[in-house]
């Protein structure tokens, strides 16, 4: 019997062949820490003095979460994140570099690794065929201390993606599609494999959307398959010589295998205040909104602003719904500038925010009033995400935060593309 992408990752760590449910302990090849959990896992490191920190040679430290920071408290946990940094030489991203998870494949995230990460999106490096997962900040810290980890090996779902995507319908409707048919715990500590003509088709960033949201049905990770866009990507940031193809053998054994055909997907949001209470735009299409936030980690990517912007090229945001443009990353930002995408959000009466998570975790730059409906990019809508448990969030694509800031009511897109 053959084996899956994450039976194979994990085997290869392991050095022998192993199936799902097999517990394990495996070598980590990078662990990723930010300013909302990472103090936690460095006050423990401190409890555990006596462990040799065999991980700190690939840690890497973000500040993204509340960047530039909006209190003195969180000042001074970022003050201690980099002094951390400072005395242990591990790489820092400072504040407006950008998401710490867009920052780990820009710059870290390499096929046939496994990453541990102190927030739970760390899955997002699996596009680029990593076993990439999210781990409490105990764990982390004992990952960094001994450059090991123990995993149970994850059963897999193979998630069969075929077909054209219509007008209007992007990687984020297929996400969200899917978390609606499986539900929030619908995979718990499963691997989700994303395989099939359109995911092929996709673009890194697009299939970044999918593993990033993985999570968002339970999942332990997400996962594709490695291929020449993966090639290019790598050597677009500098490490085209640590690419490799991955992918699962033709006889693996998955424990479930779900067919979407995009061609029959409409352009989906996610209701307040469960990611998986989906339905088509055109269901809900006229609740008036106040606020729209593009981007963050899971759609600030330049794809997701080039989606955004051509819908909002020569128009302007309605005069009652703010709009907000969180790119994922300064990368992203620069490109956007470049492309001319930023002067068309500005024109549009857009605000630009700094790379970051932006309003997505409720700490600043965008928090909602009592009341307030905001459809966001984001890839979560739990009560009191974005700052205020009696405001109601909405998540969809680029393109229907686009064309709702635009007549600021709940807007299906396919009226602009």
């Amino acid at each position: 019997m053959g084996h899956t992408m994450a039976e194979k990752i994990i085997g290869e760590h392991v050095g022998r062949e192993v199936n799902a449910g097999e517990l394990v302990v495996v070598e980590v090849d990078a662990c990723l820490i930010h300013d909302g959990t990472g103090p936690a896992v460095v006050r423990e490191l401190e409890q555990l003095q006596e462990l040799p920190r065999r991980g700190l040679e690939r840690t890497t430290v973000c500040l993204d979460h509340a960047a530039p920071s909006p209190r003195q408290e969180l000042s001074n946990e970022h003050t201690l994140l980099r002094n951390f940094a400072r005395e242990t030489e591990v790489r820092i991203f400072d504040v407006g570099e950008g998401v710490c998870h867009q920052l780990n494949v820009e710059w870290m995230a390499n096929p046939g690794e496994i990453i541990i990460g102190s927030d739970s999106h760390t899955c997002m490096a699996g596009a680029l065929g990593a076993f990439a997962t999210g781990m409490g900040s105990t764990d982390v810290a004992v990952g960094i201390a001994l450059g090991k980890t123990w995993l149970r090996v994850p059963e897999t779902f193979l998630i069969k993606v075929e077909g054209e995507f219509p007008k209007g319908v992007y990687a984020k409707d297929v996400a969200l599609h899917l978390i609606g048919l499986l539900g929030a715990d619908g995979a718990t500590y499963k691997a989700l494999e994303f395989v099939g003509s359109s995911v092929s088709q996709m673009s890194v960033g697009e299939r970044f959307t999918l593993t990033n949201m993985a999570v968002e049905t339970g999942a332990k990770t997400g996962l594709c398959a490695t291929d020449e866009r993966v090639r290019h990507y790598l050597e677009q940031h500098g490490r085209g010589e640590r690419f490799r193809f991955i992918a699962a053998d033709a006889d693996a054994n998955y424990e479930q295998v779900i067919e979407i055909d995009v061609s029959q997907l409409a352009p989906t949001v996610s209701k307040p205040h469960v990611v998986d209470s989906t339905a088509p735009v055109e269901e809900v299409e006229g609740v008036r909104v106040d606020q729209v936030v593009i981007g963050t980690c899971t759609n600030g990517r330049l794809e997701d602003l080039a989606v955004a912007a051509r819908i909002l090229r020569g128009k302007r945001r309605h005069p009652d719904t703010r709009l907000l443009i969180a790119p994922a990353s300064m990368e992203v930002l620069v490109q956007a500038y470049q492309s001319g995408y930023i002067q068309t959000f500005i024109e549009a009466g857009g605000v630009i925010l700094p790379p970051g998570c932006g309003p997505c975790m409720g700490v600043h730059q965008g928090i909602l009033g009592d009341g307030e409906v905001c459809v966001s990019t984001q890839n979560r809508n739990f009560k009191g995400r974005m700052g205020n448990p009696k405001a109601l969030i909405y998540l969809g694509s680029p393109a229907t935060g686009a064309a709702t800031a635009i007549t600021g009511r709940l807007t299906d897109p396919r009226h602009f593309v």
